[in-house]
């Protein structure tokens, strides 16, 4: 039932999957041409999810709260949208883990 480790390599598949969604993410909000008020909160929050992917141990109700606070910001730039579904995919990877 759990997520399986790649073939040598000790890092967990959730963590590497939330790494490549935010990381697409943050490119696709960078070229996006449009400026709008809270596109600071979604870099900044962006950001701190990278940061939580690296260090290869996030909590959920952390991840979660950052993925709120980017959809709050870009929820409604549509350009945006499989970007953040899949940033909230991976976080959602995180949440079946201590449910039970």
């Amino acid at each position: 039932m759990g997520q399986r480790r790649v073939t040598g390599s000790d890092e967990d598949p959730r963590v590497a999957e939330l790494r490549t969604a935010v990381a697409r993410l943050r490119r696709e909000l960078a070229a996006h041409p449009a400026e709008f008020p809270d596109r600071g909160i979604a870099e900044d929050e962006l950001a701190a999810l990278a940061a939580m992917a690296v260090s290869g141990a996030p909590e959920a109700p952390r991840l979660r709260r950052s993925l709120l606070l980017v959809a709050a910001a870009i929820g409604s730039v549509s350009a945006l949208a499989a970007g953040l579904a899949a940033v909230r995919g991976a976080v959602d990877l995180f949440g079946e883990q201590g449910r039970g």
